[in-house]
């Protein structure tokens, strides 16, 4: 958000079990075979975020990434033959010797993959051994092994579904509406799929169409009120956003789409989409990272700004996560350039981020998240551009990693100077790559402190420490 003026493993096989968080409804895939075979049996295994959580500067988090994990029983579907080959590999998954799994099943003799039933029963273990990959090392290393999966038995629904959360997660492009109507198919009582569609859908400024499938979604989800909550509220952003933008004019560049209010204006959109593409090259550069899809941004009138989109009044312009829009009031955006490139950049910024972190990007902490946006757009941000040695007590970090929305605006400049102040020596002292590294371990689902600990070999704590002691300062709780 740009500132006004500143800127389980595999276990005993069973049932289905767990609390059904995200995406919840039974698994019921069929498998198709010459002689009738039991159903696989699914053992379910979900992870919640932690609560404290931060959330995405200035909207609510993007779709919650509480992963349903799931894990098929290899006997559901007999071998005939090679069952003491197989059994071994089954075996070395219960004991999660998943580097030596990984070897047997390279090494398998590709001549036993002509019978039917050997393929699904190998697809199954590719599966599993996807689910420990995912535990142990992230999601990452776990889309090989579904990838295999699927080739292997493309009926088998739940390794359909374990790649599309894989690809969810890194935003991986293979993640197509032709990959998803196909998981629709395979298990057309998930809701996840209309979930992801939506999101995809939403990025191609297909609103209609999204709001569609979170309906969909939506009569999925019969036990669990709080991803009904969710699903009702995107929705409705979704909706308001339809009726908001309807008549709004578009004009396009190689990497972004701009939208907004009024009649034929060449010189504001063109203005906008230089910005943008310079900013694109620029800080993409920067950060090492470029978006893999175009990004939208929609101008609106400064009276319909806050409406539209529920951003505090200090705020100039934002990031939505859930639209994946950068939305500005065009008021001034003609006369004030200087202004205008602010913002857009900042926000960029923002959408970079989210890009790379994905569903994950509400593991970020705002400090570092607008701290970034003003460090690597390269405005000196006279206003805020740090703490004064020995200035002032800080405000902790950790105070500063949730929502800002609801803070007053006199408290907002000290929250953004301080962002400014700490991601500025996190990126001196360390370097942009070390930064970078945080932040990849934070798409992983580590904390702030866990991230740090790894990658830089230094506590949260010792961190805010050793920067407070570079400005002469103290770290002091905020009073409740």
């Amino acid at each position: 958000m740009y500132r006004r003026n500143i800127k389980h493993i595999l276990g005993p096989l069973a049932v289905l079990i767990g609390i059904f968080i995200f995406y919840q409804t039974w698994l019921k895939p069929h498998y198709f075979h010459d002689t009738p075979a039991p159903p696989p049996q699914v053992i379910v295994e979900e992870t919640t975020p932690a609560s404290n959580a931060p959330v995405a500067p200035s909207q609510e988090r993007t779709a919650p990434e509480i992963k349903r994990s799931r894990t098929i029983d290899p006997v559901s579907i007999p071998v005939p033959r090679h069952s003491e080959l197989l059994g071994a590999i089954h075996e070395e998954l219960e004991k999660h010797n998943i580097a030596l799994a990984e070897t047997k099943l390279e090494e398998l003799p590709s001549s036993i993959l002509s019978e039917s039933a050997t393929k699904r029963h190998i697809a199954i273990l590719w599966n599993n051994l996807g689910i420990l990959q995912e535990r142990s090392g992230g999601t990452e290393v776990s889309v090989k092994a579904f990838k295999k999966a699927v080739a292997l038995d493309p009926q088998n629904s739940i390794a359909h579904l374990n790649l599309a959360h894989a690809y969810w997660g890194l935003r991986d492009p293979a993640l197509t509406e032709d990959f998803l109507r196909r998981v629709v198919a395979l298990s057309p009582d998930e809701p996840f799929p209309h979930v992801a569609l939506a999101d995809l859908l939403q990025e191609k400024d297909h609103l209609p169409e999204a709001g569609k499938h979170l309906a969909q979604a939506k009569e999925r989800i019969k036990k669990d009120p709080g991803l009904q909550s969710y699903l009702k509220a995107v929705t409705t952003k979704v909706h308001r956003a339809e009726k908001v933008e309807d008549k709004f004019s578009t004009h396009s560049s190689i990497h972004f789409t701009v939208k907004y209010d009024g009649g034929d204006d060449p010189d504001t959109w063109t203005t906008v989409l230089d910005i943008l593409e310079e900013a694109y090259r620029e800080i993409g550069q920067k950060f090492n990272f470029f978006p893999s899809k175009p990004i939208i941004v929609v101008l609106h009138t400064k009276n319909q700004f806050q409406g539209a989109t529920g951003s505090p009044g200090w705020a100039d312009g934002l990031f939505d996560p859930v639209l994946g829009r950068i939305q500005i009031p065009t008021q001034g955006a003609a006369t004030d350039r200087a202004w205008l490139t602010r913002v857009l950049r900042h926000e960029f910024v923002h959408a970079l981020i989210h890009e790379e972190l994905g569903a994950t990007g509400g593991m970020i902490p705002t400090w570092l998240n607008e701290g970034l946006a003003m460090q690597l757009t390269g405005d000196p941000w006279e206003e805020v551009t740090g703490v004064t040695s020995g200035e002032h007590s800080l405000v902790p970090l950790t105070a500063l990693e949730g929502s800002w929305e609801s803070l007053p605006a006199e408290k907002v400049a000290l929250a953004y100077r301080e962002a400014n102040a700490a991601t500025h020596y996190l990126i001196e002292r360390f370097g942009m790559h070390k930064v970078h590294e945080v932040l990849l371990h934070l798409r992983a689902r580590q904390t702030i402190a866990a991230a740090m600990q790894d990658r830089l070999l230094l506590s949260y704590d010792h961190f805010q420490q050793q920067w407070a002691d570079s400005l002469g300062s103290t770290v002091v709780p905020p009073k409740s």
